[in-house]
């Protein structure tokens, strides 16, 4: 309503000016120029009264750090150096056409790369690959790492979790994973890395970005996104696992956050199976009363995605994941709207609730259901929601605000949002559920955190205030997951 209220005004003013220039046409052109200029015609510019500026500002008043704070926090165990470069500049100086595109789970050669890069860049989509001959690999790799304006950036899950954690000098920060001598340069003095964690090698991942609009012979990509692609042995086989569950007895840390399940799919499934038995019993060692966040990455394989809702979710206290992630997990342990092959643009906020609810309800914590699972963390581009179970978990609305916040100011690059540099695209109206009577909510800018129950369960979603012009989307969703679980406060029950 006040956007057809503010389109009413600006007519009425015109059709005023139209009228007086008629009536007065000797009146000055200038005094006739600042009256034009007044008028609020097309977008207002974004400042302090747009809704960008009142939402920025409502979240800053919200964003409070919680009364029990952690100390320590150990982070494991994917971990490695991100090669950030152009997709398309390194496909053509790799002598790669465009062709039909095509999706493969593993590739195997530079023609998989090409059919795989062309499929994900038409429309848009982040993805992320195993590359099985190591060779080739190890060729294109050192085309990338040494192409003209590549970027060397701390990657892996884990190791930028660590690193974003670490940016606050009151957190001592441990990180395990396979961590070479390029690595180590770029991690924060303020992590600790344990000898045995070191490496004489790096684990390398390259990561293809692309520019919405971005043209590559007949293909033209939707939005801005990247690609990603490594032949990661050390991180696939989770090699660190075990070095990092016995470095906590040391370290005391009040709090575990684990990640690199998806490194498994370039295994084989006799080794996914074994090695999820041993990360099961690895986290069953973590003593009781630490929370342990598991942070989830882009996935293929259904079956080991249904290993994992099945075995691991239980002994685990926090998810952190996409859209993606999210759909894909509810397909492959058939979950609410598992028909639904792809999300349509912006995910319907009701179907998300559906099954971010159905997780806690059918794995979380429950009186009959001896799990820990009582925290998700779901994170889209215009969206974020922070679902927990009832009386274990307090400054929510602080951890889902600071979560949106820092991906407006990450992904732009800057110390604080920036209303000239981010939009707002969140949907202003939404239902809360499609599975059951849902309430419709209608965003409002000045409290742009929206709380709803649903069975013992709370949910605290927030608008993101979404960057214009990215400088750089990799780890996002890692700054997200850390940021909100920075905020957080978990209530212990022994």
């Amino acid at each position: 309503m006040a956007l057809w209220r503010g389109s009413a005004y600006a007519g009425f003013l015109a059709l005023a000016v139209g009228c007086v220039f008629l009536l007065e046409p000797q009146l000055p052109s200038s005094a006739l120029r600042l009256l034009w200029s007044s008028l609020p015609l097309g977008p207002a510019s974004p400042g302090p009264g747009s809704p960008e500026g009142r939402l920025a500002a409502a979240w800053d008043a919200l964003i409070v750090r919680p009364v029990r704070r952690w100390r320590r926090v150990a982070v494991g165990v994917n971990a490695c150096v991100d090669v950030v470069l152009s997709g398309v500049k390194l496909l053509q100086a790799l002598g790669l056409n465009p062709g039909d595109g095509k999706d493969h789970s593993i590739l195997h050669s530079r023609n998989d790369l090409e059919d795989a890069f062309t499929h994900f860049m038409g429309k848009g989509a982040a993805a992320e690959r195993f590359f099985s001959d190591k060779e080739t690999f190890h060729d294109i790799a050192q085309v990338a790492s040494k192409f003209p304006g590549a970027q060397h950036y701390v990657g892996g899950n884990a190791a930028l979790i660590g690193q974003k954690f670490a940016a606050n000098s009151d957190l001592k920060v441990l990180l395990c994973g396979p961590v070479g001598p390029k690595l180590h340069e770029l991690l924060d003095d303020n992590v600790f890395v344990p000898p045995e964690s070191l490496q004489e090698v790096d684990e390398f991942h390259l990561i293809l970005e692309y520019q919405a609009g971005e043209e590559w012979g007949q293909l033209k990509a939707p939005h801005a996104n990247r690609f990603i692609f490594s032949h990661d042995l050390s991180n696939g086989a989770m090699s660190m696992l075990e070095v990092f569950v016995s470095s906590l007895e040391e370290f005391q840390p009040d709090l575990v956050v684990l990640s690199g399940l998806h490194m498994m799919e370039g295994q084989s499934k006799e080794l996914q199976r074994k090695r999820l038995l041993e990360v099961v019993t690895s986290i069953s060692d973590i003593p009781a009363g630490i929370p342990i966040h598991l942070e989830l990455a882009s996935m293929t394989n259904r079956e080991l995605m249904s290993s994992i809702v099945h075995q691991v979710f239980h002994v685990v206290t926090s998810l952190g994941l996409n859209e993606q992630e999210l759909l894909f997990l509810s397909q492959s342990a058939a979950g609410p709207h598992s028909s639904l092959s792809s999300w349509d643009g912006v995910p319907d906020v009701g179907m998300v609730s559906d099954i971010l609810f159905w997780i806690l309800k059918e794995h979380g914590k429950s009186k009959s259901r001896a799990s820990d699972l009582t925290r998700i963390h779901f994170h889209t581009l215009v969206y974020h929601i922070l679902v927990t179970v009832d009386g274990h978990w307090a400054n929510q609305l602080a951890a889902v605000a600071a979560g949106a916040r820092v991906a407006g100011t990450q992904a732009c690059a800057t110390e604080a949002i920036d209303t000239g540099r981010v939009s707002l695209r969140a949907p202003l109206e939404f239902l809360t559920s499609h599975s059951e009577a849902g309430s419709r909510v209608v965003l409002n800018p000045d409290e742009p955190v929206v709380e709803w129950r649903r069975e013992g369960v709370s949910f605290h979603f927030t608008p993101v205030l979404v960057c214009k012009d990215p400088v750089r989307t990799v780890g996002l969703g890692d700054a997200i997951s850390a940021e909100g679980l920075f905020y957080s406060e978990v209530h212990l029950h022994y």
